[in-house]
């Protein structure tokens, strides 16, 4: 590699430079915080600099978005403790989704064959009624199908099948999700 080379290509935030700054020194500090537990605060935040949040969405302390404004979340979402949505690219959460504690969306990779180390960005679409468990991972350019699960600890970079529960690094189906 030669990172001396990498550029940003043809990536940009998708924000002028004033609001990215106001996100990342007051914002981002707000929605982070363990103080401020008041999930219709964060949502109101995340509104503000442009998330779009349905209703009754809870917003636990620790939780750390990177670009509100490529963030779409559906009603009756539950955001747990220290979950990093890491969104370079759009995340869209639809409604009845859990992200549970130390969940990581992970919009962005880089292109280990590419000389330059280049950016490679794809966007993540958790579809309705989906659980992703504790410390659950999620790559670029990955769909979760509605109702499926990520269990504890599990790591995909790939989509994963409606009503489907996965585990394991490399996420695998281990059985039919059953309501």
């Amino acid at each position: 590699m030669h990172l001396d080379n990498y550029t940003l290509g043809t990536y940009t935030p998708g924000a002028p430079y004033w609001k990215q700054l106001l996100w990342y020194f007051i914002g981002s500090s707000l929605l982070q915080s363990h103080i401020l537990v008041f999930s219709a605060f964060k949502v109101w935040l995340l509104r503000i600099f442009g998330a779009q949040i349905g209703k009754n969405v809870r917003i636990k302390p620790g939780v750390r978005v990177k670009f509100p404004w490529r963030l779409t979340v559906g009603d009756h979402v539950w955001i747990g403790e220290d979950v990093w949505i890491d969104n370079l690219a759009s995340v869209i959460i639809e409604s009845h989704v859990c992200l549970s504690q130390g969940v990581y969306l992970c919009t962005g990779n880089h292109d280990w064959s590419h000389a330059d180390f280049k950016l490679i960005t794809a966007p993540i679409h958790i579809q309705q009624s989906s659980w992703i468990a504790s410390k659950g991972v999620i790559g670029p350019g990955v769909t979760v199908g509605h109702g499926a699960v990520l269990t504890l600890g599990g790591v995909t970079g790939r989509s994963l099948e409606p009503m489907t529960i996965y585990a394991g690094n490399p996420a695998q189906p281990i059985k039919q999700r059953k309501l």
